[in-house]
């Protein structure tokens, strides 16, 4: 396919068409800025994002997390008004099941920090559990934490929104666009070389989800950036599945499931997946999917499988985020290694990085995000044992 041409002038380029891309578009051409253009190699959505699992929380272990989390569920719950679509939210709870004491008193200390923040999750007994999800086997749980304000939603219908918005407002969202280079002038990156021709532009926003250690590599900023396969399937048609199923996640094996139409969509993390950009689906995983199912939630066994999709983590070596501007090149700044939070944090992310490009105060302080951490900034870094 040809690559469309580009336009020869932007005040800024954002580099990838994820939930956080089209976010940033949004959030920037909303309050004013001209000369938004977003660059997506592929389509609108279809990296990590459109094999994202979809949860929306604010539950975390740490003030930073918790307040994106928060702030981004406020975004979520007003998204048919602003930006103006619908994205099939459904506020069900997430459950954190628990098996081991150690979890529940880390837990325990969480939910203190998210009520001393506003966000309504509790510890509760296995009892409350199961009856919250019937699915599940009580055996060996300890406790849970549940917080009733959070749930999912359809990640496709969120970059729909923004991407929308984000044209109605004057930005230019192209796809198809590979981004193959920079060349700078000074400490800034001038020119976005393109394989449909060369934007000069005045600031550059890296926003390419699993890929950005390569475009941090183009702009010679090192952003420690790993892509990393995660499953997910699906179950047949349940007829007795209740019509809320909050979202349950098993903390001691990682094993998830949530609502999906008429049945379920399971997942968990695979402790021998390689780093790399594996992106097809394969059936390696099935055991330990299934021997974690068969001990949390025995009746899944007598229900029909059917193969789901694979998509991309994308890890950094803390598994927090990395938000923040370069010092050199002084204007390009970054919204990457969301490490399977990008989702649940885009609107948030979308007014910090606007905030950051326009020389604005954030709502809060992403110092400790900063990619220099890891290059010896003593910044103190979040938390993040929830994953």
């Amino acid at each position: 396919m040809p690559v469309p041409p580009v336009p020869p002038r932007a005040s800024v380029v954002i580099v990838g068409g994820g939930v956080i891309g089209t976010s940033i578009a949004f959030h920037l051409v909303e309050a004013g800025v001209t000369g938004v253009v977003l660059l997506e190699r592929a389509e609108l959505g279809s990296g990590s994002t459109c094999r994202a699992a979809g949860g929306v929380r604010a539950q975390f272990s740490d003030e930073l997390n918790i307040r994106l989390g928060a702030r981004s569920l406020e975004a979520f719950t007003r998204f048919a008004h602003r930006p103006g679509q619908e994205i099939d939210l459904h506020r069900v709870g997430y459950l954190f099941l628990l098996s081991t004491s150690d979890d529940v008193a880390a837990f325990e200390r969480d939910v203190a920090l998210q009520n001393a923040l506003g966000v309504s999750g509790r510890m509760i007994d296995v009892g409350e559990a199961k009856r919250l999800s019937p699915l599940i086997s009580a055996d060996g749980l300890l406790a849970a934490a549940f917080s009733p304000d959070d749930g999912h939603c359809t990640p496709e219908a969120v970059v729909l929104g923004y991407a929308t918005a984000a044209r109605r407002h004057g930005a230019v969202l192209l796809t198809g666009t590979p981004v193959l280079g920079f060349e700078t002038e000074g400490d800034e990156i001038r020119t976005v070389v393109t394989g449909g021709g060369n934007i000069r532009t005045g600031a550059v926003i890296c926003a390419a989800g699993a890929w950005s250690a390569g475009i941090g590599a183009m702009a010679g900023i090192a952003l420690p950036v790993t892509p990393l396969r995660r499953q997910v399937m699906f179950t047949a048609p349940m007829p007795d599945l209740p019509g809320a199923v909050p979202f349950t996640i098993d903390f001691a094996s990682s094993f998830y499931f949530h609502r999906e139409g008429r049945g379920l969509l399971l997942g968990m993390s695979d402790p021998e997946q390689e780093p790399g950009f594996q992106l097809g689906y394969s059936d390696d995983w099935l055991p330990r999917l299934g021997a974690a199912m068969e001990h949390r939630a025995p009746a899944l066994a007598e229900v029909g499988l059917v193969p789901g999709w694979a998509g991309l983590y994308e890890i950094t070596p803390d598994h927090n985020a990395l938000v923040g501007r370069a010092a050199d090149p002084a204007n390009f700044l970054y919204a990457t290694g969301f490490s399977g939070h990008g989702f649940l944090q885009a609107p948030a992310i979308g007014e910090v990085v606007r905030d950051l490009y326009l020389g604005r105060e954030p709502f809060l302080d992403v110092g400790p995000l900063s990619a220099a951490r890891f290059a010896g900034d003593a910044r103190p870094r979040p938390e993040a044992h929830i994953v």
